[in-house]
């Protein structure tokens, strides 16, 4: 699952090598804004050296530099070797992941990797990427999330970036659906105050009512919360179990009807029910039986 993707800058040893035992799902190697110029060579070898040395469990996520840059051609060249899960591409429109996902298949033939393995999390953070988005989600294969990076959107948009967020309510309505109907995760932006706990868990909530899989974060300090945010609670796990044994129940009495509580248990009912189980299974919070909850 991708309920959590910390950012780790790429040229920091300590957080790269302290990035293992924190309690993201993903960890998102950055070799863009968080590394100057004048270090990116030793990011990337620092983050190629990382991935040889260190055993993460989580999703690796690298953030190579804009197509438009001198580096990420040689962000990949460094890092592909390795084998990280996913490359993230920023300012991304349909063209970009053409051309990275072009990059990529001639360097898993090149080093032996299985070509198609390398995935992709375009990063959209301008208005061409958002009216794009459907088509950026479905440019390639090997696209698994979109990604909301609302700061620069913010200034291309050439509106105030507030905590509120209703500056980019669209971006963010328009981005969940593109995801979703091509079949693929919807990621939505940090929240940049560090300090501020309840502000992030507003914003989070927003994010997960509006459908997105999960959130980023700049700070370990918000992963928690954001976990807990994004995994099913266990009023709903119980309800989903108590949907299911319903229809169980209806379906050995024949019944082509089944209500619980009082209320019709129709297709949508049973589908989100089938999805809450299926949360709580891949996250570990049901029992062997399956029957109730740890």
């Amino acid at each position: 699952m991708r309920r959590s993707l910390l950012f780790l800058p790429g040229n920091s040893p300590v957080m790269l090598q302290n990035g293992a035992v924190l309690p993201a799902d993903c960890l998102i190697m950055d070799l863009e804004d968080a590394v100057a110029p004048d270090q990116k060579d030793a990011a990337r070898l620092l983050v190629s050296s990382a991935l040889s040395s260190i055993d993460y469990s989580q999703e690796i996520i690298i953030r190579i530099n804009p197509l438009d840059s001198d580096h990420w051609r040689q962000d990949l060249e460094t890092v592909i070797p390795r084998a990280p899960d996913v490359i993230m591409s920023a300012k991304s429109c349909v063209e970009t992941v053409r051309q990275v996902s072009s990059a990529l298949t001639d360097l898993e033939k090149l080093h032996g990797i299985e070509v198609g393995s390398t995935r992709i999390i375009p990063l959209i953070e301008t208005a061409l990427g958002i009216e794009q988005a459907y088509d950026i989600a479905t440019a390639s294969e090997r696209v698994v999330a979109l990604f909301l990076g609302a700061e620069d959107l913010a200034a291309d948009l050439r509106c105030l970036r507030t905590k509120q967020g209703r500056e980019i309510f669209y971006s963010r309505s328009r981005l969940v659906m593109a995801a979703r109907a091509a079949g693929i995760d919807a990621i939505d932006t940090p929240f940049t105050d560090v300090q501020d706990d309840e502000g992030l868990v507003d914003d989070a909530t927003l994010a997960r009512g509006l459908g997105f899989s999960g959130k980023a974060a700049i700070s370990p300090r918000h992963l928690q919360a954001i976990n807990e945010v994004f995994s099913p609670r266990p009023e709903a796990i119980t309800y989903a179990l108590e949907v299911m044994a319903a229809l169980e129940a209806g379906k050995r009495a024949g019944k082509g009807a089944v209500s619980l509580h009082g209320k019709m248990i129709d297709a949508p009912i049973a589908a989100r029910a089938r999805q809450v189980l299926t949360e709580a299974r891949e996250l570990g919070l049901l029992v062997d039986d399956e029957r109730s909850i740890k």
